[in-house]
């Protein structure tokens, strides 16, 4: 018995070692330059799978007694730990807002959930319009010229606490009918696209005056997966059959098409990254759509020298796209860090988008 208890310790212990290995590869793989490695480069989807792998053999060895053996995952996860707090932030301590608080809201509208009506209104604009936030920030916006859908005199009546707002058509392409807008209740002094290849999306930079300071802020619609209905059909019938055949003809088909934005991205994270790093402003804020995950080269690199709001000041998985089963966060919210962040939420009981928004109050430190 005790041969094979020792054999058994062994043999699990090897397939622990192996999981510990991939989390460590798949925690790190945002210093892979997708350029140059653009399916590598998509490991970090993979982080939540690795991370969930170590925790349940920690719990196993300490269940078993196997105290030393239990040190493998314990040390992995602590290296890693700075990933697992961006990916998964747990906060216990919630302090009260301070006055003069400045609410920041981002959301990728999805046209408005395709310019639609309910009884007259529009729920998204609605929630915008009762949100309370001193700065919209919006991806995918559109709007509709016939009354019987959403028009943009629909939303500047509705919005009409916002006085100052800039609307931009994003990409290269003379068919991208893709806008990002900002809505403020403060003075945009300026606005301008920041320069980057992409058919359909982009990034636009406001200079803000908000009391005697002038803030950056860049709001975000990075390049898309490029998944058809089609791919998404695919995903989901993986989910649910999970068919050798079907995952592996699947999943080839998916981690192609997600290596490929995956490259196209990291160009547009760089340009992002040297605008903020060159930016004269001591307060920057960077927000939107990423289109990428908290353990992605497009979040680090975006991210250098700012604080991620929700890592900071959320709590939880934070998921904000809500369709076809790919669960992640990848709506953000940035800050410099002479900022600090209250009470970032990721808002999952709006469902009329296939992005759920994501808000926080934003103060200056003392």
């Amino acid at each position: 018995m005790k041969i094979i208890r020792s054999f058994t310790v062994l043999l699990l212990g090897s397939i622990n070692a192996l999981f510990a290995i991939l989390l460590l590869l798949v925690a790190y793989s945002p210093y892979i330059q997708p350029t140059v490695h653009p399916v590598r480069s998509c490991l970090g989807l993979s982080f939540p799978i690795f991370l969930l792998a170590n925790v349940f053999f920690l719990l196993f060895w300490l269940v078993v007694r196997q105290y030393k053996v239990a040190l493998l995952p314990l040390c992995c996860m602590l290296l890693c730990y700075g990933q697992i707090r961006t990916y998964l932030p747990i906060n216990f301590r919630f302090d009260p807002l301070p006055e003069n608080c400045l609410k920041v809201l981002s959301y990728n509208v999805m046209s408005f959930g395709g310019c639609t009506k309910k009884d007259g209104k529009n729920p998204i604009l609605t929630y915008l319009q009762q949100s309370e936030a001193d700065i919209l920030c919006l991806q995918e916006f559109a709007t509709n010229s016939s009354r019987r859908f959403l028009t943009q005199a629909d939303i500047d009546r509705e919005l009409k606490a916002y006085p100052y707002k800039h609307i931009d058509k994003l990409g290269n392409s003379s068919e991208s009918f893709n806008r990002v807008a900002c809505y403020s209740k403060y003075p945009i002094l300026s606005a301008r696209k920041l320069r980057y290849a992409s058919s359909s999306n982009g990034s636009v930079a406001y200079e803000l005056k908000i009391g005697s300071d002038t803030v950056l802020l860049i709001n975000n619609h990075l390049e898309s997966n490029k998944l058809t209905a089609e791919d998404k059909k695919v995903y989901e019938g993986m989910w649910a059959d999970p068919g050798k055949d079907k995952v592996k003809s699947g999943s080839k088909l998916l981690i192609r098409k997600l290596a490929e934005a995956s490259a196209i991205r990291a160009v547009q994270a760089d340009s992002v990254a040297r605008f903020v790093q060159r930016s004269r402003h001591a307060f920057i804020i960077v927000c939107g759509d990423f289109n990428d995950t908290p353990i992605s080269y497009t979040h680090r690199v975006v991210g250098q020298n700012l604080y991620d709001a929700f890592t900071q000041s959320g709590q939880g998985l934070g998921i904000s796209y809500n369709q076809n089963k790919f669960y992640f966060r990848i709506d953000h919210i940035l800050v410099s860090k002479n900022l600090r962040t209250y009470h970032c939420s990721v808002d999952n009981r709006m469902k009329d988008s296939d992005h759920y928004p994501i808000w926080c109050y934003i103060t200056k430190k003392e």
